[in-house]
């Protein structure tokens, strides 16, 4: 028999959910792949009650187990198809337990199906590339200036037209005719920020310097991708269309951590101390050698990060509200460096730099951005690409009347609360589109619609423009989530390890209910074993003393020798352990006849040792204190390892009941016919 997958399986006092997320190496090897395309040539092996298992199926898991294994007598066929029978039996018996039809393994499977889709609803090469781009647009930080013409992505054509035009208009205001683009945007820009108010000065456009997704996709790259001191075409995003100017383009400065001393600016009728010769004052301590944490605990109106003596969380470019603060943070050069006293919007500021932290390698990045990148717009360019692939896939028909449909329906109070959904079953009952044999109808579109449309309600927009937007999201999340539920059938890889997980964490629940609890809580059963192999459970011949190990040999001779004069290990590692210099470590204990800790040559003899050499650094002297001769082990010293061999032991029986319960019928002349193959 294989021991080896025996001893795998049989694993005991362990974690349930610990054990779910690490399913024995045996169950691994063992999976029940799915009938992915069985091919017409493939032979049956064998059945149980009728059901087949192919060939193909046990050359894959073998093929496999070969790769892993590699002893000689766990690579003999014969062997092999043994526990692959038996592995296939256990299947069978958690069916007929209807284990799978328990709500806790539907949940479980459910979950790691959700889980592992996510890995195959993706387009590596487009996501290789975003990371690639991402990565090199955040080596540099571009400063751009942008006019905005607002203009909702559900507007009527006729308005998307007229707010293009705008922007063309004022771009060709710009281009051709050589207009301030600072003051076309102060004019023109629907960008409050351009003009500014009585609370802020307006910054004509100007955004100042950013990174890669500090803004919306679509402008970041339209930012990225312009030349500097050029005017972009317009770029459309959710707000409506923008040209954009680049600036200038630099190399990133990476992140920084500071610690800064805040003072609020003084208001009107404030009775408190001027901030701005009171920051002069805490600077001159400074200067005079006051500690910058216990000023900044002290005296800071940041209470949040002045109780960290100032310390902000580190940040980048472009990640602060102020950009005064963060100009002054990025010119210092040295850790420690403090900053003049200086003014931003929010009050008077000293800076202290902390550290800087340079842009990490792209491997060690990368995680992190593609986290971002599912957050970002640029998800909708590999969701295009899975989409595009997706078509291909499969047999799509639409409805080529739905969306004049859905117009007629949407009258004046469509974007009102008083707008109701048509009762019409004969209209709901429609086919939308349809997916190789799954009809979409009417009715799942239209509740979509009246989900989405009550989040907009308030706003004017155009109704077949909204349908349209709305229609296309829809179309594709069903197609997507058709793709989902399909993947066992178009995905081998996919098929596989669900497959995998599905029959370990079947099987993983029948030997828990069959064999590893009872096997713990069969007390009686247990020490009945126990005592039918008692010839297993044996201590053999054993010491009980201390093992004293030294790195240098005349502190071995020393230790010797006082161990010879009975000195306690106290007061031998007070004489030997000086300076901070360990030269000998004890080890007390009770040793077994060939312990790993015991020198290869020792001989049980009461007394203190020779010195045992192994090497020029490793020097053991044992001192013996009593020889234990040979005894049977209590149950108590070894329990797991007899809940261990239990286990075994009741699998091998529940094994030959399941023989007998369960109609086997082997393929014998394609069996000799594989068993000649692959040897």
């Amino acid at each position: 028999m294989i021991h080896y997958f025996m001893s795998e399986l049989h694993l005991t006092e362990i974690n349930k959910t610990s054990m779910k997320k690490n399913i024995p190496l045996f169950l691994l090897l063992l999976v029940s792949f799915a009938s992915f395309g069985q091919s017409k040539k493939d032979k049956v092996l064998f059945t149980i009650e009728g059901e087949p298992t192919y060939v193909s199926e046990f050359s894959r898991v073998y093929k496999k187990n070969l790769d892993i294994i590699d002893k000689k007598d766990q690579k003999e066929i014969e062997e092999y198809f043994d526990l692959f029978l038996e592995y296939k039996l256990k299947l069978k018996e958690a069916e007929q337990l209807k284990l799978d039809e328990k709500d806790s393994y539907k949940k479980e499977l459910a979950g790691y199906r959700k889980q592992l889709s996510r890995n195959y609803l993706t387009d590596e090469q487009a996501t290789e590339k975003l990371l690639k781009e991402a990565y090199e647009r955040l080596k540099k930080e571009v400063k751009a200036s942008h006019i905005l013409i607002k203009v909702s992505q559900d507007a009527s054509p006729e308005d998307t037209l007229k707010a293009y035009n705008a922007i063309m208009k004022i771009r060709d205001t710009i281009v051709t005719h050589g207009a301030d683009f600072g003051q076309m945007a102060m004019e023109q820009s629907d960008d409050p920020s351009a003009m500014g108010n009585k609370n802020m000065k307006g910054n004509l456009g100007n955004l100042g310097y950013f990174s890669a997704f500090r803004m919306v996709y679509p402008f970041e790259s339209a930012a990225f991708n312009t030349k500097v001191g050029q005017v972009s075409m317009p770029v459309r995003t959710q707000f409506g269309y923008h040209i954009i100017k680049t600036e200038d383009i630099r190399d990133n400065a990476g992140e920084i951590t500071v610690a800064h001393i805040l003072l609020l600016d003084k208001k009107e009728g404030e009775n408190k101390e001027d901030p701005a010769q009171k920051i002069q004052d805490i600077y001159s301590q400074i200067q005079s050698g006051a500690d910058f944490g216990t000023l900044a605990k002290r005296f800071s109106d940041d209470r949040s990060s002045g109780v960290n003596e100032g310390q902000l969380p580190r940040f980048g470019r472009g990640r602060l509200s102020s950009k005064a603060f963060e100009e002054v943070a990025f010119s210092l050069k040295e850790p420690n460096e403090i900053s003049k006293p200086f003014q931003s919007e929010f009050g008077w500021h000293i800076v202290k730099l902390i550290s800087k932290h340079s842009m990490r390698s792209f491997e060690e990045e990368k995680l992190n951005l593609e986290r971002k990148i599912k957050n970002d717009k640029r998800a909708g360019v590999i969701n295009s690409s899975v989409l595009k692939k997706i078509k291909k896939l499969y047999d799509i028909s639409e409805n080529e009347v739905a969306k004049n449909d859905f117009f007629a329906i949407a009258d004046g109070t469509f974007f009102t609360k008083s707008w109701q959904l048509p009762t019409d079953d004969a209209f709901l009952s429609k086919t939308l589109f349809q997916i190789n044999d799954t009809k979409i109808p009417y009715r799942e579109f239209a509740i979509y619609l009246l989900k989405n449309r009550s989040r907009v309600m308030a706003k004017n927009l155009d109704a077949k423009s909204f349908i349209k937007r709305t229609y296309q999201e829809f179309f594709n999340s069903k197609l997507l989530a058709f793709y989902e539920s399909d993947l066992e059938n178009i995905n081998e890889e996919f098929a596989a390890i669900y497959g995998e997980y599905r029959d370990g964490l079947l099987l993983f629940d029948l030997m828990e209910t069959e064999i590893w609890e009872k096997a713990k809580t069969d007390t009686i059963g247990l020490e009945t074993f126990f005592n039918a192999n008692k010839e297993n459970y044996k201590w053999n011949k054993r010491v009980e003393g201390v093992i004293a190990s030294c790195s240098k040999e005349d502190a071995a001779k020393k230790v010797q020798q006082l161990l010879k004069e009975g000195k306690s290990l106290d007061d031998i590692k007070d004489a030997i352990n000086k300076e901070g210099t360990v030269n000998v470590i004890f080890s007390p204990g009770v040793y077994e006849e060939g312990h790993r800790n015991l020198p290869e040559d020792f001989k049980f003899s009461k007394g203190v040792s020779d010195i045992f050499k192994d090497g020029t650094t490793d020097f053991t002297i044992v001192k013996v204190n009593d020889i234990l001769p040979e005894s049977y082990k209590e149950l108590s010293e070894i329990k797991g390892k007899v809940i261990s061999d239990y286990q075994v032991y009741l699998e091998k029986e529940w094994i030959k009941t399941l023989k007998e319960k369960y109609e086997v019928d082997i393929n014998k002349r394609t069996y000799r016919k594989l068993k000649k193959l692959i040897k």
